[in-house]
């Protein structure tokens, strides 16, 4: 069983055998995923759309909401998913927007699913185009392999819980802020962009260095960033470490902001 990443290799040796979803998606088009599916995927891939399936609908919730758990468990039976499948996902931004998938597979109790680390980029095999009509599945949902936490979790234990961000530095720090109404970030947090959990050829880092990117910053870790997406490639990454699951905070800094009584810093 593939719990946290796979290499290419071992994907293409058990090919047939695993479930597999193509998670490509860019912020700024919405259609991309889809498009560069049909243009071509691994074979047996699926494309897993990050707004459609992974994401509930934006609101005072966050730009992309953890979707509703029992219609997310439908999608994974439509997808033609089984309880005892091995899941793999990938994408072509060094796992953004594949790790959400993975977390989101934990989240509903499925141990069996793990990253392709280097993403599509490092596949050794030919991208095909037939797009694939799976016969349904037989996921259920278990109890949750995460954990989370809510707006009013950490607006009562800032200073208690240690609060990770996987936003870039410059909109951490509040000098640019690209996509949100308001810049900064929540008090007492730490900076950790999720690129840096990469090397220079776009593939994790060995677990020694993953230790190190996030020792010694406290206890009780909580990981956030924009709209809870990218957030997952760190809990992931402290994974790949051997540390235990941090939680995660769904609505991150786009829930955040919704509310002016919160406090932020920049």
């Amino acid at each position: 069983m593939f719990t946290t990443l796979i290499s290419p290799n071992d994907l293409a040796g058990e090919l047939s055998t695993f479930r597999i979803l193509d998670c490509r998606a860019a912020l700024g088009d919405p259609e991309y995923g889809k498009r560069v599916h049909a243009e071509g995927h691994i074979e047996g891939a699926l494309h897993a759309d990050l707004q459609r399936d992974l994401a509930g609908a934006p609101g005072t919730g966050g730009r992309h909401p953890l979707p509703d758990a029992e219609a997310l468990c439908a999608t994974f039976r439509r997808w033609g998913i089984n309880d005892d499948d091995q899941i793999v996902v990938y994408d072509d931004a060094g796992g953004a927007f594949a790790a959400r998938a993975w977390w989101l597979a934990r989240w509903l109790g499925h141990p069996a699913v793990a990253l392709l680390d280097g993403g599509l980029a490092t596949w050794p095999g030919t991208l095909i185009t037939d797009l694939q009509h799976p016969t349904p599945g037989d996921f259920t949902r278990r109890p949750a392999l995460t954990q989370t936490v809510q707006a009013s979790d950490v607006l009562a234990n800032i200073g208690q819980f240690t609060l990770i961000d996987a936003r870039a530095q410059v909109r951490f720090d509040g000098v640019e802020e690209p996509i949100d109404p308001v810049a900064g970030h929540i008090p007492t947090a730490h900076c950790r962009p999720f690129q840096g959990n990469l090397d220079a050829s776009g593939r994790f880092l060995d677990a020694t260095a993953l230790g190190k990117r996030f020792r010694g910053l406290g206890t009780n870790p909580v990981c956030y960033c924009g709209s809870g997406v990218t957030a997952a490639h760190n809990v992931l990454a402290m994974r790949v470490a051997g540390w235990p699951e941090p939680a995660l905070y769904p609505g991150s800094w786009s829930e955040w902001i919704v509310d002016p009584e919160r406090p932020i810093e920049s």
